[in-house]
């Protein structure tokens, strides 16, 4: 499996789409702009993967599965997390599923 920068970096130039070009679409919770070296630090594994809001932009502007980036990324997304706060049951039938569904 690629790593969550590699999955960035390979998505990013598969659409002919600079760094500055992307990270100019990318934006922080105080809506700045990231800065293309902290977009270069991603793709090359230099930093953690970012938050949830700035994974599912990298999903939607690279044209990618949120879902697989955030397990890419080694994070559970808000929505399983939360089910698994308000409905045990429920998150623990969804998870063993999903390791069904893998074999």
């Amino acid at each position: 499996m690629k790593t969550f920068g590699k999955t960035i970096s390979d998505a990013r130039k598969d659409l002919g789409i600079s760094q500055k070009e992307l990270a100019s679409r990318i934006k922080k919770d105080d809506r700045t702009e990231i800065s293309a070296q902290y977009l270069n630090d991603i793709e090359h594994d230099r930093r953690n993967p970012p938050s949830e809001e700035i994974i599912n932009q990298f999903a939607e502007e690279l044209k990618l599965d949120k879902d697989v980036l955030c397990l890419i990324a080694g994070t559970v997304p808000k929505d399983v997390q939360n089910l698994s706060k308000e409905n045990p049951e429920k998150a623990k039938a969804f998870f063993k599923a999903f390791r069904r569904d893998l074999k």
